[in-house]
């Protein structure tokens, strides 16, 4: 085997966050910040492997024989480490030839974003061991992080989606959404990383009825088509009302920018990450002078061809 490279886009959830968990039509976008992971053999029995940050600073490194990977029980206590080696594991069950051999390996994986932006270094690193692996990503998510795979989706498509769980399975639709507005689009950074699978706990406590799913699955067809700024920020206001009303938590825009002149709609799991900011100015003053660095316009985070 010669030296292989695999990338994947990272990803945002645009509408849908949490109902799509229950069957809601959302949208979502890849993003041109992703991660690749390249494997290349090396003379030794183990497998090294080496993951570098957006600024090729080593933040993982560990080695593994390939009988610790293999085997069911694993001693190792570093939490990175254990999570790695679960997700090694579940890839060698839906692929039991994947890792079964004793020559040496050399695994490099390179984030294109912070980690703690939120962008999906967890879903890029499971689509890029499928391919790997030679296995199906949606399996192996289910084997290991969970959720509802719309991140994964993202890792491997190059346009916005809509992305749906119908009975468990997705349905994807690539779609055209090249909103004529997008120069008033912007990503903002809330300077800390939200933990998912804490915001998905507590909206299992608060289970939306069918109703408002059907609601948000409309809301996210007719962003797809705005054709307006005004039409768009209405809809993510809206979306922000129904969300704030099935999980009891305050809108972003409420809690930090209620002086804000434009719509604010959170991002995946409320409470952190990349928050969507729709404007007619350019706000990167505004939110600068409170204290939130990261504003990047809409055309420069999307992935294009």
């Amino acid at each position: 085997m010669g030296t292989k490279t695999f990338h994947s886009h990272g990803k945002l959830l645009i509408s849908g966050e949490y109902v799509v968990l229950d069957g809601a039509v959302s949208l979502a976008i890849p993003t041109r910040f992703g991660q690749s992971l390249t494997v290349e053999p090396i003379n030794s029995a183990t497998l090294i492997w080496s993951s570098f940050d957006e600024n090729n600073q080593i933040w993982y490194k560990n080695e593994f024989s390939f009988d610790e990977i293999q085997s069911q029980i694993s001693s190792n206590n570093n939490e990175l480490t254990k999570r790695l080696i679960q997700i090694l594991k579940s890839a060698i069950k839906l692929n039991p030839s994947f890792l079964n051999h004793s020559s040496g390996l050399k695994v490099t994986t390179r984030l294109d974003f912070k980690k703690d932006w939120g962008l999906g270094s967890s879903s890029t690193l499971i689509n890029n061991i499928a391919q790997w692996a030679n296995i199906d990503a949606f399996k192996l998510l289910k084997l290991t992080f969970g959720g509802s795979g719309y991140d994964i989706a993202c890792a491997q498509h190059n346009q916005p989606i809509s992305y749906q769980l119908n009975n468990g399975n997705p349905v994807i639709q690539e779609v055209n959404f090249k909103p004529p507005f997008k120069d008033h689009l912007y990503f903002v950074y809330l300077n800390k990383k939200q933990n998912s699978r804490d915001g998905i706990a507590h909206y299992n406590l608060n289970k939306p009825h069918v109703l408002q799913i059907n609601d948000i699955s409309n809301i996210s067809h007719k962003l797809i088509k705005a054709k307006s700024l005004s039409e768009f920020e209405a809809l993510i206001t809206l979306h922000e009302d129904y969300i704030s009303n099935i999980i009891k938590q305050k809108p972003v825009k409420e809690l930090l920018f209620s002086d804000f002149k434009g719509s604010i709609k959170s991002l995946g799991a409320w409470g952190g990450d990349f928050i969507l900011v729709a404007s007619e100015e350019n706000p990167k003053t505004y939110f600068k002078n409170k204290g939130f660095e990261t504003v990047i316009p809409y055309e420069d985070m999307i992935f294009k061809i």
